[in-house]
C-alpha cells in the first residue's frame, strides 16, 4: 500500500514520529511517537489546509511517498467504535488515548483511521517504534507547492 506525507523541507527524511512526539495530534498524546500519513495526495493537502490560516500559503513542503508492504500487521478501527466527538475539532482527549494504547500494546505496524477532515477517506499511523517498521519503504520526496486558491480569504 502507497500512503504519503506532507512534510517541511527540513524534516522530509524523518519518519521517527518526533514531531507528533513533542506536539501530540489528534490520534496521539504528547510523548506517544507516530507517524501520520494519509492515503491520498489530496487529503495531505486538505490536512495541511486546515491547520493553515487563511491567506498564508505554505512554502517549503515536501510530498513523502512510502511503501508499506501488504505483509505488515494493520489494525482498522472503524468508526463504531470510535467516541461520538472523534472528529470534533479541537480534538477529544479520547482519540489520543485510542492511539497511545495502539503504540503501547505493539502488536501493529499501522493503524487505519477515518479522517475526520474528509469523510470516507483514510489516515494511517505508522508506529516507528514496532520492530517490523523498518519494512516501511521510503520510495520519493518532492516539492509540493500548494495553490494559493485553497489559502485565499
Amino acid at each position: 500500500m502507497m500512503v504519503f506525507r506532507l512534510s517541511k523541507g527540513l524534516y522530509k527524511n524523518d519518519l521517527s514520529g518526533r514531531g507528533a512526539e513533542l506536539a501530540g495530534g489528534r490520534w496521539n498524546s504528547k510523548g506517544t511517537a507516530l507517524l501520520y500519513t494519509c492515503e491520498s495526495r489530496a487529503l495531505c493537502t486538505t490536512e495541511i489546509a486546515v491547520h493553515t490560516p487563511l491567506g498564508i500559503v505554505p512554502d517549503d513542503y515536501w510530498l513523502i511517498t512510502l511503501e508499506i508492504p501488504d505483509t505488515l500487521p494493520l489494525q482498522v478501527l472503524p468508526p463504531a467504535q470510535l467516541p461520538p466527538d472523534w472528529n470534533k475539532f479541537p480534538h477529544p482527549n479520547s482519540t489520543q488515548l485510542l492511539g497511545d494504547a495502539f503504540v503501547r500494546a505493539g502488536e501493529f505496524v499501522v493503524l487505519q483511521v477515518p479522517s475526520a477532515v474528509v469523510h470516507g477517506d483514510h489516515n494511517y499511523l505508522l508506529n516507528p517504534r514496532h520492530p517490523a517498521f523498518s519494512q516501511v519503504k521510503f520510495l520519493n520526496a518532492e516539492p509540493f507547492p500548494f495553490d494559493e486558491r485553497l489559502f485565499i480569504k
